[in-house]
Formats: C-alpha cells, structure tokens, sequence
C-alpha cells in the first residue's frame, strides 16, 4: 500500500470504514491484486462478513471525467441486475481525503478469456450484459454519433504521438493515411435501434471465466457509454483488442462465428437482426482507436516518472507500433476503400 501516496490513512478514516461496517481500528490486510494504466486494484477481506472484496485507486480519466470513479460506480448500479457484473459497495470521488478516486465493490474469482477455447463463455456474459435495459435518461455518456466520436477520440489521442519529437515520421504518415481512410467510412451506419450500457473496453484481461455452469463475469468498466451492442462486439472482435494481452488475431470466419453465436444467447431478448452489419463496421474504426491509443501511450510511457509503469504493456506499444502491424491493419482492413468487410 506504500507505492499508493496516503491510502494507508484513508482506510483508517472514519468515512472509509463506517461506509463498509468495517470495525473502528482497522484489522484487514491488503494485497496488491492488479494495476492497468489509470487504476490499481488492492484485494482484501471483510473482518465483519469474512468476503473477500476489491479497492480500487483511480489515477486519471480517458473520457475527461472530474470524478471518474463516481461514474464507474454509475454503471455497475445499472449493470447490477445482469449478474455478470461485480456489486459496487462504496465509493468516494471527493479526493478530499486521498487525491485519488477510491471504490469497493466485490471480488469474482476468474481466469483471463482464452479465444482459442472459452469464446462461447465471452458471448454469453456479453449477451446477459446488453440485454439489461437500461433508461435513456441513465446518466451514461452517448455520443450521437458513435462512430465519428471514436475518430474524434482518436485524434485527440494521435495528437500526442503527431507532436512528439520521439515520435517516428515513417510511423506517423502511416497512422495519419489510415485515420484519413477512417474517416471515409465515419457517416456508414444509420442511428442504432437499440442501446444499452456498453463496456468498449473488452479485452481478454476484462473477462473472469469460471467454466460451464459457473459464474463468468466482465470487470473494468471505465468507459462505459449508453451505446448500441455493436460498438461492443467490434471492439471486441478487432485484432487491436485481442493482440493486447495475448498473440490471437481472429479471422473473418471465427469472427463472424462469434457473432452467430452471441445472438444466439441474445435469444431475441433485444432485436438483432442487423447487428452482424453493424458489428463488420465498427471492427476497422476499433483497429484505429487501439492504434491511436498505443501511440498516445508510448510518449507518455517515455517520459520519466511514470506513476504506473508496465513493461508487458511497453513492449506491446512497441509491437503495435511497429510497421509490420500497421501494414497488417491496412491491408486487412482498409485494403478497399468503402469496404469494412476486406478482413
């Protein structure tokens, strides 16, 4: 807990334990559990109820949110009912006490997804996820237009890599031809019938599998969006998703299979006859939200003082950025003009 500036003090704070019933002087231990790019994750057990539950430190937002944490809590109250979700229990956004965002919600047990054997077990947990009705009025960002918002965002994003001197020329030609054909596809898809609470961030890391007949879950909701299920299935199905954490780059067969079978757990309780379409659109404007994003954090990762540094996560920047993958994502996925179906 010392690598986190003032967290031992915070949970010994009146607010902290009389927020979760823990007893007054404190009495649990927390363990290091996971850390990403803007969070870190400690695992602990209740003195008083004996479960096991996770806090996690919120060190920044990638939607520009003043109090990021307050609406990942937002989005686990409204994802509640889908049992695939952990329970939030407490939150505090004030960084009054910690200058951090803090929450507590439940420990589930798990495994990272395996796309080689547990793709049916990511459909089902996706499909029990999307089909939550969720009230437009939720409180959930949605861009009106989704697919030109992911380009915006990725602009901003390139921004970073475009300015910096560390920033390779070759490199940067590239990733500005491959945003220019992203925008030629940016106004492709009618508004969608049907949205609910997306998670956009779907990689292998994010599942907890259990196996048949157990619990299999979706943590990490940091940009959740009031989206359509579309975005999400592109996002997960981009090579850019599932290169991240492992070497799977699925192909257009196992892909569209994957799809197939998602609304086959859907099992019409929202319609989804257009959703392979509109999934096939999304997958090619993914690939330039993960690439923009690896660049972005490849300059940040190169200045020093870095309060959370990954070297797995540097060395796949560096892989992500390299030429043979950026040629890769052009010519599978933008290799025809006006086709988001070349994959």
């Amino acid at each position: 807990m010392e690598r986190t500036k003032g967290l031992q003090e915070y949970v010994r704070s009146s607010r902290y334990r009389q927020g979760l019933g823990l007893p007054e002087e404190a009495q649990e231990e927390y363990e290091l559990l996971a850390q990403g790019e803007y969070n870190r994750n400690y695992l602990f057990t209740h003195p008083v109820t004996g479960k096991k539950l996770a806090l996690r430190i919120n060190f920044g937002s990638q939607m520009h949110l003043e109090r990021q944490i307050e609406y990942e809590y937002k989005a686990l109250r409204l994802l509640g009912g889908s049992g695939r979700t952990p329970q939030p229990l407490y939150v505090d956004g004030s960084r009054e006490l910690i200058p951090y965002g803090v929450m507590v919600m439940e420990y589930l047990p798990g495994h990272a997804l395996d796309y080689r054997t547990e793709l049916p077990f990511a459909a089902e947990c996706l499909a029990d996820i999307h089909s939550v009705r969720i009230p437009e009025g939720c409180g959930l960002l949605s861009p009106k237009e989704p697919l030109r918002a992911i380009l915006e965002e990725c602009e901003e994003m390139v921004k970073v890599y475009m300015e910096s001197s560390a920033g390779d020329k070759k490199k940067k030609k590239k990733i500005r031809s491959l945003l220019d054909k992203g925008w030629e596809r940016a106004d492709e898809l009618r508004p969608a019938r049907y949205k609910c609470c997306i998670n956009t961030e779907l990689n292998s890391t994010n599942f907890l599998i259990n196996g048949e007949g157990m619990g299999n879950y979706l943590i990490d909701w940091e940009k959740p969006l009031y989206g359509e299920p579309a975005q999400d299935l592109g996002h997960f199905l981009a090579p850019t998703t599932t290169f991240w954490k492992t070497d799977v780059i699925l192909d257009h067969k196992e892909a569209q299979h994957f799809i197939d079978l998602y609304i086959e757990k859907v099992g019409g309780r929202y319609d989804t006859s257009d959703i392979k379409a509109r999934t096939n659109v999304y997958i090619p404007i993914t690939c330039l939200r993960g690439i923009t994003w690896c660049a972005m954090a490849w300059v940040e990762y190169e200045k020093p003082g870095k309060e959370i540094f990954n070297m797995s996560t540097y060395r796949k920047l560096e892989a992500y950025l390299s030429e043979a993958f950026l040629e890769n994502i052009e010519r599978n996925y933008y290799a025809r003009q006006g086709d988001p179906l070349v994959y």
